[in-house]
């Protein structure tokens, strides 16, 4: 067995008789303005009942994000219809919506990417509207183009500003044109190797190869020399062309060791057109984004604003209308520089909105009816602090984190913490597949200042219970716990310079060793005298009376003797650890009070089985309860199939 602890704590082995445990350091409550009210954000939804926009709106996309856009269409008087895929038939997002229309199979390119699929259950449900969410097909032309042809509002800008937006080599010319600030580069398509390493001499290395087209990391590389250019150009190339069915690269100076923050921005039919502050989005690992927070500690006022207004600037030059991000990349002096538009709803969204208060997919909807924004910039605040964690699926300690699938043996979001908000279209008893995203959810906090929002999050992580696969919740408390995190001294490079060589846990000091070890005794003596009890009661015995118990815990390598008083009071090598607290063993969240100190426990299976290789990525698969392993029925390298038994516990 495992005792896990994260926060202060590290992954350690204890025997076989302890329980599994997942050790959380709780926080004690704080106070500040509510991001969530009765578990409902507190962004405002403030349509006015004479003020028409659709009967019915399809939401063409699956999980937390046609979740998210479900409530806010209930909270305007909408009709909502859900696509899902086979296996996704009995998904929240289906549930949730008041009609569902199932558009293929499993695979995304048979389903949600299916776009003659879905034309038809939009005919079918006579939806006036379509709510693209983020991904699939929130940025495809095409799809847009295929809406207008029948009458149907797309929920996002028009195709134009898609097509220019979406390829790098445009929409940087046209951010030049806009006077916005551009990173220094070759504005054409870089044709071969050779004029790559050419064009990298002239603009002087460190380069940045990626392609037109990409995307979430996809097709980029970072070349220090002539021999990386000219590798570099020939995997980005054929990484582009597999992904994107685009070859086309472009190549610009590397910003070394910059921040990701990127700019809301909401427009209108109508020339009108806001900024809604900023978004610091560096912590990433292979370029895809982890942790989020708004604002920035970074920016003061005239550089948010500046960013801000060349932000708005190029909304305008590309005629934008609806809610989009202008992304940039800003070096140690505060020079920033455009990195890239996203025509969509951004996954970070939410933090926008605990900050400023409105509800950016209401305020999509109404520009897609084509009403004027209902503000001015001067009305768009920045009230309190608001910090985002994607929960995923994934194993944090392979690579930062790969893919894990399962079903969701236990699932309890820390929806009864306060100001906490939850973004997720899961619940116990769903399966994470191979097919989607691994995202469990977005979990954001709010609070007055920073350390608020801190604090809350370190608690909301603690009693968040995911059981069944493998998560990243120990690598988000490591890194929002981080001396440098919380200084904000941060970059897109900070997950590789903290863990040079990959996430491990954090290492247990002394104090925290011995907390552990006083914690998991404890813990144990209670299980067994519940047993206990429980024995004698069917027995009609009377039980024997004990004041004082010795242990021997494994930790790590190490043996420990561990001595036990009725009180609570554990003793470790002449040290006093004083551990209290009404345990109720059947919940999987149990508090308790360590030296004073209020700590939060649980009680987790998950330890890895298998890994099996789907899509090119690696999927791990864990142990839903515990047991033991009864037979293997596979071999490494063997393919598998849906269905097929691979391993037996008993």
């Amino acid at each position: 067995m495992t005792l896990w602890m994260i926060g202060n704590m590290a992954a350690h082995s204890v025997p076989s008789t302890l329980k599994r445990l997942l050790f959380a350091v709780k926080c004690s409550p704080l106070q500040s303005r509510c991001c969530v009210v009765q578990r409902e954000a507190q962004y405002s939804t403030i349509s006015s009942p004479n003020e028409k926009t659709f009967d019915k709106i399809l939401i063409a996309n699956r999980g937390e994000i046609a979740c998210r856009v479900i409530k806010t269409c209930k909270k305007m008087g909408i009709q909502t219809v859900a696509v899902h895929s086979d296996v996704d038939s009995s998904a929240v997002h289906v549930k949730m919506a008041d009609e569902a229309v199932c558009v293929g199979s499993a695979p995304t390119s048979k389903s949600y990417l299916n776009m003659d699929a879905i034309m038809d259950a939009i005919r079918v449900t006579g939806a006036q509207a379509v709510h693209p969410g983020y991904g699939f097909l929130s940025e495809n032309k095409e799809f847009a183009k295929r809406l207008a042809a029948e009458g149907v509002a797309f929920i996002g800008p028009d195709t134009h500003a898609i097509q220019a937006m979406g390829d790098k080599i445009e929409s940087k010319l046209i951010a030049k044109a806009a006077k916005v600030n551009t990173i220094p580069g070759f504005d054409g398509v870089v044709k071969t190797a050779e004029e790559a390493v050419k064009i990298a001499q002239q603009i002087g290395y460190p380069v940045m190869i990626k392609a037109s087209a990409g995307g979430g990391g996809k097709g980029m590389r970072i070349a220090w020399n002539d021999e990386e250019t000219r590798e570099g150009f020939r995997f980005s190339s054929q990484e582009a062309a597999s992904s994107f069915g685009d070859d086309r690269l472009l190549i610009e100076k590397y910003i070394d060791n910059p921040r990701h923050i990127e700019i809301q921005v909401l427009a209108d039919k109508h020339g009108n057109a806001l900024w809604l502050n900023e978004r610091e989005c560096s912590i990433q690992r292979r370029n895809q984004k982890v942790v989020e927070e708004a604002p920035s500690t970074f920016l003061d006022p005239v550089t948010r604003r500046a960013m801000g207004e060349q932000a708005v600037q190029l909304a305008k030059a590309v005629h934008y209308s609806s809610a989009g991000t202008v992304e940039f990349l800003v070096d140690s002096k505060k020079n920033f520089y455009f990195l890239e538009m996203n025509t969509r709803l951004q996954v970070e969204h939410p933090i926008t909105e605990c900050i400023t208060g409105l509800d950016l997919v209401e305020q999509m909807i109404r520009v897609a009816k084509g009403y004027q924004l209902q503000h001015t910039q001067e009305d768009i605040p920045i009230n309190g602090w608001a910090i985002e964690c994607r929960v995923y699926a994934e194993d944090p300690y392979k690579s930062f984190g790969l893919p894990s699938i399962g079903r969701l043996s236990q699932y309890q979001e820390p929806l009864n913490l306060d100001k906490v908000r939850v973004d997720s279209g899961i619940q116990e008893g769903s399966d994470i597949s191979i097919y989607y995203d691994p995202m469990i959810s977005k979990l954001i906090t709010y609070g007055a200042t920073r350390a608020e929002a801190l604090g809350r999050m370190e608690d909301a992580l603690d009693n968040y219970v995911i059981r069944g696969v493998t998560h990243n919740i120990p690598l988000l408390r490591e890194i929002i716990t981080h001396p440098r995190f919380v200084s904000g001294h941060i970059s897109t490079n900070f997950l590789p310079e903290v863990y040079p060589d990959g996430f491990k846990g954090h290492q247990l000091e002394a104090d925290a060793k011995r907390e552990l070890l006083a914690s998991a005794a404890v813990l144990y003596i209670a299980a067994e005298l519940r047993s206990a009890k429980f024995v004698h009661f069917r027995v009609a015995s009377t039980p024997v009376e004990c004041s004082h118990w010795e242990l021997c815990v494994e930790l790590g390598e190490e043996r420990q003797d561990v001595q036990i008083s009725k009180s609570g009071t554990v003793e470790i090598d002449g040290a006093k650890v004083e551990v209290w607290g009404a345990l109720n063993l059947a919940s999987p969240l149990l508090p308790l009070t360590v030296n004073g100190t209020h700590r939060m426990l649980q009680v987790a299976e998950g330890q890895e089985i298998c890994v099996i290789e789907a899509m090119k990525m690696q999927n791990s698969l864990t142990a839903v309860k515990q047991a033991k392993v009864k037979s293997v029925h596979c071999k490494p390298g063997e393919t598998v199939g849906e269905g097929d038994l691979l391993v037996e516990l008993e």
